[in-house]
């Protein structure tokens, strides 16, 4: 199979779908790499390294996308990549439709098949794919936080970690999943006051228990989610509901109670965003301000760590791909069941049923 991979175009979008180990993969097990030229320059790959990978490199994306007929990508197709792609063409990457009506009216008119690296599942009910991003943005969302507590950033002038005498930052966290610990981890790591929110009680109780007395748990209702963000200096949305429009946990109302200077950082944007007052935000410029409380709300967080990302998202990536490619993409989800709850878009129609409530949408399921 001839599997493409095209440089990122997206704002400040350094990652690429295929580092010159999988591509060696790929090419021993005789499939045709196609790389778009600089496609790994953000990471510091340059075409040379994909080159002795086995890789053919090619000028520009239209090349990549005419020859491809897989086509693997980190980042949503932007709409002039969603224009090059055509009937019969395997597309894998990140999508986010529930946010994005635009984008999978264009990825329906494409004809194409899409698979979303956010969808995709294991026999336990994970997102294989989306765990490594999360890891990293919920890493991440504590970093940039402090960063905007600082008062030059716009903040209230906050150290998380206090210093002696003077008391510690507070940090709620919304959502006890991957993404949600990972933010936990680096808050207590830093010295900060932290609570975590969930609906589930058996994820509070094994959170209480790794963590112990280091962080407090809480269970999710409008009046806790409330009285715990009004009093925080930062707040992380990290709630997902797989292929659905995230829930918007924290009003407008809410945010007018909250210190001038505090600050959210909504890991969940890629969804939607779960705060009444987000919208989506670029590494060019990242935050904004509502009611004197600072926003971050960047769409492709990992992409400001490109290379441990581009690292960490491949290994996850690379057994599908192979899979994908070996068997072709319907013997590929007849056997895994987790793959083919990857595919949001083909033939024209939404088969995801979450992607298509969010987007208000008939579903259409797979003919056999």
């Amino acid at each position: 199979m001839k599997i493409g991979c095209p440089k990122e175009i997206k704002v400040h979008e350094y990652r690429v779908g295929l580092v010159p180990a999988g591509v060696r993969e790929l090419v021993a097990a005789g499939h045709e790499v196609l790389i778009e030229a600089g496609a790994g320059l953000g990471i510091g790959i340059g075409d040379d390294t994909y080159r002795a990978a086995g890789a053919r490199v090619l000028p520009d994306a239209a090349a990549v996308f005419a020859a491809a007929e897989l086509v693997v990508k980190v980042k949503e197709p932007q709409p002039r990549e969603c224009a090059l792609l055509r009937e019969g063409q395997v597309l894998f990457t990140f999508l986010h439709l529930a946010a994005d009506p635009a984008q999978a009216a264009a990825l329906q008119r494409s004809g194409a098949t899409a698979i979303a690296y956010e969808t995709v599942s294991a026999p336990d009910g994970s997102l294989p794919l989306l765990t490594p991003m999360s890891e990293v943005a919920g890493r991440m969302s504590i970093q940039v936080g402090a960063t905007a507590l600082q008062k030059a950033h716009g903040g209230f002038g906050v150290l998380l970690g206090g210093v002696p005498g003077v008391a510690p930052g507070r940090v709620v966290v919304l959502g006890g999943g991957v993404a949600g610990t990972n933010a936990a981890q680096m808050a207590v790591g830093l010295g900060a006051q932290v609570t975590i929110v969930d609906r589930s009680l058996r994820r509070l109780r094994e959170l209480d228990a790794w963590f112990g007395a280091r962080i407090a748990t809480a269970y999710s209702t409008a009046e806790t989610i409330e009285r715990l963000v009004t009093s925080a200096d930062l707040v992380v949305g990290a709630v997902l509901v797989t292929g659905a429009a995230a829930p918007k946990l924290v009003t407008r109302a809410m945010l007018g109670r909250m210190e001038k200077g505090g600050v959210l950082v909504d890991i969940s944007i890629d969804q939607g965003g779960c705060f009444e007052t987000s919208r989506p935000t670029t590494h060019a410029d990242p935050t904004y301000v509502v009611d004197g409380v600072v926003h971050y709300c960047v769409t492709n967080m990992p992409g400001a760590v490109p290379r441990t990302s581009t690292f960490a998202l491949t290994n996850a990536t690379l057994p599908y791909v192979r899979a994908l490619a070996d068997l072709g993409w319907r013997r590929a989800c007849e056997r895994d069941a987790g793959l083919a709850a990857g595919i949001n878009v083909h033939a024209g129609a939404i088969t995801h049923p979450a992607v298509a409530r969010a987007l208000g949408l008939a579903c259409q399921a797979l003919a056999a």
